[in-house]
């Protein structure tokens, strides 16, 4: 009998429940997290031979937990949170809001989920993930730097410091700055601190790109080909996206990272909007992407970005364009690194995979702004503007407005 092994991790303990196919508990354990962990909850589960496990986010707070059991030769499910609070909510056994319950409620999901993600051990994926992370803190804490002694340096010189401050520009002013007193002399040293701060930042933020090549490098991946994509952006992508292939389409992959856009429509309205799902590592990471394209006139997003303003879009629904092309233009290296690898078979590759591209990417299969997505409509494309053109020549009388029709009603009766 296929017993389904669900799992509530915590940060003290683990919550385990057994369930059968008919939903039914047969079992549960709570074991304390600690270096013998593993070896109680297999001992526990060694009376269920046909045994699948589900932990519920086993990329967050359950990580260790699935790794461990994967390097035992077990087969683990990852349940996102979300799903087993669904099960949690529409259960008419438990309703209390309990481990053992929460536990029943993973099993479940895996149990009756269409496409289960697997598990499985960790690849060099885990450590582009780990030191674009990095990338990401330093950079975080180098900005929060440079905004403490540039408002330090207000303080201390009349008329404030350009915006943009380097560590050059920062050595220089607080050089020129004449102690006067002791208050002063405090803010030059706390000054000349925030500036060996910045010093000590540039050297871990070096050191950590020059380590991003060489993950990306060893990695053999083919998206730094992409115009935009350096080492940052391409090991924040390969660390984010992980096993490619879970995503059947572009458009999975679009609306994973954020550049797809939402479908509100209601009746025969069709609208889709900007999406703020997704994951916003990613979005960010093909954000900076477009804008290097966009700073480069001779590359192909600057063509493409230039097109859609002429068409009438505004700067920032074309960027959004541009950002659908550059995820496209990702998606397809993925999938061609998967299938040189040997992960992903047959020539055809993934649904919404074709041989069209560019440097940006081919077109998606649907839009990334509609016609009636935000604020298009206000600026007339040049293809409607030549039709008027056209029929203004032509002496073609123009459409009657709404309170001329009523006016002429009302003479007729």
């Amino acid at each position: 009998m296929e017993v389904t092994l669900g799992v509530d991790p915590h940060k003290g303990s683990h919550t385990a429940v057994a369930v059968d196919d008919t939903e039914v508990a047969l079992d549960e354990i709570r074991v304390r997290t600690g270096p013998n962990q593993l070896e109680v909850l297999l001992e526990w589960a060694s009376a269920y031979p046909e045994r699948t496990w589900a932990i519920e986010n086993a990329t967050g707070l359950g990580h260790l937990l699935a790794q461990q059991l994967v390097a035992a030769g077990e087969r683990v499910l990852d349940v996102q949170p979300k799903l087993a609070a669904r099960v949690r909510l529409l259960d008419t056994e438990s309703t209390n809001k309990n481990d053992p319950h929460d536990a029943r409620s993973v099993a479940i999901a895996a149990l009756r989920s269409t496409k289960p993600r697997e598990v499985g051990p960790e690849d060099h994926a885990a450590v582009a993930r780990l030191w674009s992370k990095r990338e990401r803190e330093l950079t975080s804490h180098r900005t929060r730097t440079v905004c403490r002694l540039h408002a330090l340096l207000c303080d201390l010189i009349a008329g404030g410091v350009p915006e943009r401050l380097s560590t050059t520009k920062a050595a220089k002013l607080l050089g020129s700055v004449q102690v006067t007193d002791g208050v002063t002399a405090a803010r030059v040293e706390l000054g000349r601190e925030h500036l060996e701060d910045l010093y000590r930042l540039d050297e871990q933020i070096a050191e950590n790109k020059a380590r991003l090549k060489k993950v990306v490098k060893a990695s053999g991946s083919s998206v730094t080909e992409v115009f935009g994509v350096g080492p940052v952006v391409a090991a924040t992508v390969i660390g984010l996206t992980g096993d490619v292939t879970r995503f059947p389409t572009r458009g999975h992959f679009a609306s994973f990272n954020g550049t797809a856009p939402i479908d509100v429509s209601s009746g025969d309205k069709k609208i889709h909007r900007l999406s703020m799902r997704g994951s916003r590592q990613m979005n960010n990471a093909i954000h900076m992407a477009a804008v290097t394209q966009i700073r480069f006139t001779h590359s192909p997003g600057r063509a493409y970005f230039d097109r859609k303003v002429t068409e009438g879009k505004t700067p920032k629904e074309a960027l959004r364009c541009l950002k659908r092309r550059i995820s496209d233009a990702i998606y397809d290296k993925l999938i061609a690194d998967a299938r040189r690898r040997g992960v992903l078979k047959g020539p055809g590759g993934q649904a919404g995979n074709d041989s069209a591209s560019s440097a940006t990417g081919s077109h998606p299969a649907m839009p990334a702004l509609r016609t009636r997505h935000s604020r298009t409509r206000r600026h007339p494309t040049a293809a409607r503007q030549a039709s008027s053109q056209t029929r203004r020549r032509a002496g073609s009388a123009p459409r009657p407005t709404a309170a001329a029709v009523r006016r002429t009603s009302r003479k007729a009766s």
